[in-house]
């Protein structure tokens, strides 16, 4: 399975960049320059998104959706990538 990381591959890249982080005075915002409202919409969505929908399905759709889930995983593992 292909690692997904946005770490540098240099190892003296990689302590720059954290010497970087660990010294920079102002921390990052995610959400700078965005909507502060669309912002907070899109987290109570998001938090109650999952446990509305699984009390939407029946239990053989849930049951159809994990057993189509794990054979992706499984077929995925066994992919030489």
């Amino acid at each position: 399975m292909p690692k997904r990381s946005s770490k540098p591959a240099d190892v003296n890249r990689r302590a720059a960049a954290v010497v970087a982080q660990a010294t920079s005075e102002e921390p990052e915002d995610p959400y700078e320059g965005k909507d502060p409202a669309a912002v907070e919409l899109g987290r109570k969505g998001g938090l109650k998104g999952g446990k509305a929908r699984a009390e939407r399905l029946t239990p053989q759709q849930r049951t159809r959706q994990a057993r189509k889930a794990a054979l992706a995983r499984w077929e995925r593992e066994g992919s030489t990538d």
